[in-house]
C-alpha cells in the first residue's frame, strides 16, 4: 500500500476520524446554521461582525467536513505488512545531515497521541526514503534546493 492510493490508518485513527466526522456533521452543522441565523436576525449583515465570524467558521467547518470524507473514503485501514522496506506506516530511523532522527513515514493522523515527527509519503523525505531498507542511503532535495543526505538505520513498522 502506497499513500498515492489512500492514506493508511490504524482502527484507532480511523475510529478517532470517523468520530469527529460524526459530530460535525450530525452536531456542529446544526449548531452552526442556528448561529448564523440568530446572528442574521441581528439587522444589517454588512455591519454584522458576528454574523461574518459564523460564516467564516461555518467554512471551516465544511472544508474539515470534506477533507475528513475524503481520508475515510479512500482509508486503508489495519495493521501495517512489514517486508523490510519503507513505506506509508513505517517508523524509520535514519541519519540525516549527520543527525540521527527517528519519524513515521505516514500521515499525522495515525502519530496522534506519539512523540513521533510525521512525513508524508509525498514529501521529499517520505518519497526518497519508499522502498529503501535499513542500510539504504539515498538523498533528496531540500524545498530550499539543497541536496539532503539520508541513510537508513533502522524501519519497523507503526505500533501505536
Amino acid at each position: 500500500m502506497t499513500e498515492t492510493t489512500g492514506t493508511w490508518l490504524t482502527q484507532e485513527a480511523y475510529d478517532r476520524l470517523q468520530a469527529e466526522y460524526d459530530e460535525l456533521v450530525n452536531v456542529k452543522r446544526a449548531e452552526i446554521v442556528k448561529e448564523i441565523d440568530e446572528r442574521r436576525q441581528e439587522g444589517d449583515l454588512k455591519e454584522n461582525g458576528g454574523y461574518h465570524a459564523a460564516r467564516d467558521e461555518q467554512a471551516k467547518m465544511e472544508a474539515r467536513i470534506e477533507e475528513l470524507r475524503h481520508k475515510l473514503a479512500n482509508a486503508h485501514v489495519g495493521e501495517v505488512e512489514f517486508s523490510g522496506t519503507i513505506d506509508a506506516g513505517t517508523v524509520v530511523t535514519a541519519e540525516v545531515m549527520g543527525r540521527e532522527m527517528k519519524f513515521l513515514v505516514g500521515s499525522r493522523e495515525i502519530a496522534e497521541g506519539t512523540d513521533l515527527d510525521v512525513f508524508s509519503a509525498q514529501s521529499p523525505l517520505g518519497a526518497a526514503l519508499l522502498g529503501r531498507t535499513a542500510g539504504d542511503e539515498t538523498s533528496y532535495v531540500a524545498p530550499n534546493g539543497k541536496e539532503i543526505t539520508v541513510k537508513v538505520l533502522h524501519a519497523e513498522p507503526f505500533g501505536g
